[in-house]
């Protein structure tokens, strides 16, 4: 856990005044979730992803969405060698431990699908063959505003692969007046790697075993029975929604070093795990529906 304190501290001297937006992406990243963030370009999207990439002390790639971009360009494609007189496959930058998907609703649907059977399953088809992703593989996506010109929304199928949504947002004025006092000065935070490979994968074991007593899936399940039935929402969360919703309750308990999920756990991810899962029939926010269904739902 000590390594873990010193991520956590690298991180918030990397994106300043968010200690609670670095954290969820920890426990994304642990509970072998991806994870969208949704803000306006600037605020430090893309800087937290590199750092979560260098700390940890895995491999990153970056694709920069376009509304060219093609699939074969994520995912690779095989070419003809004519010396050897045989085809070969060239890897596209989705095998990686880390991908940053940049501006992922610039590029048109047929591109953006083409993530979600990586997503899913860690591996992606080529030639009807299947070929495994490096293990573990975190998305994270980064998308504009729909109201921002050149955006094309992502359909309900890939962001039910995102395990957390959330936005950064704008820095609170004292943070911000640092950030701007630091420009052209060295920067304050190392960016060494403080795992290896191996560690990162038995941190994730270890979540794995995380206690979750009958009481807290019981819970859960009222929750997500909650959202089908309130008449609120055009669909409740699925089976694999609560799932991960589990999981990232799993991680949050590890990253606070407590060795059991409690329900404050469940009910601080809501908002991060399930919101953007859900549509109002009448066009209302669901955060604020899928609160009410919390506050309404007994702890049991």
């Amino acid at each position: 856990m000590q390594k873990l304190n010193q991520l956590f501290e690298q991180l918030n001297k990397i994106i300043l005044g968010n200690p609670f937006a670095t954290k969820l992406a920890v426990v994304c990243l642990l509970a072998r979730g991806h994870l969208l963030i949704e803000d306006i370009p600037g605020v430090g999207k893309t800087t937290l992803s590199h750092a979560l990439a260098d700390l940890f002390g895995l491999p990153f790639k970056r694709v920069q969405f376009t509304s060219d971009l093609l699939p074969t360009d994520i995912v690779g494609m095989t070419i003809f060698d004519m010396e050897s007189k045989k085809f070969h496959f060239k890897r596209g930058p989705v095998f990686t431990s880390i991908l940053l998907a940049d501006e992922i609703n610039r590029a048109t649907p047929k591109t953006q699908s083409a993530l979600l059977q990586a997503m899913e399953e860690q591996q992606v088809s080529v030639d009807g063959n299947q070929i495994n992703l490096p293990d573990p593989f975190f998305v994270i996506a980064t998308q504009n505003p729909l109201e921002q010109s050149g955006t094309f929304p992502l359909p309900e199928s890939q962001l039910d692969r995102f395990l957390m949504r959330l936005s950064l947002g704008y820095p609170e004025a004292d943070f911000e007046r640092q950030l701007l006092k630091q420009n052209g000065a060295k920067p304050t935070s190392s960016r060494s790697a403080i795992f290896e490979l191996q560690e990162v994968s038995d941190l994730i074991e270890q979540v794995e075993q995380v206690y979750v007593s009958d009481a807290i899936i019981d819970y859960l399940y009222k929750l997500v029975d909650a959202t089908r039935n309130s008449g609120k929402f055009v669909n409740g969360l699925s089976p694999r929604a609560g799932l991960q919703w589990l999981q990232a309750a799993k991680a949050l308990a590890f990253v606070e070093q407590r060795d059991s999920v409690l329900p404050e756990d469940v009910q601080s991810l809501a908002p991060y795990a399930a919101a953007h899962r859900l549509h109002c029939d009448d066009g209302s926010d669901p955060t604020i529906e899928l609160a009410k269904v919390i506050e309404q739902t007994e702890v049991l």
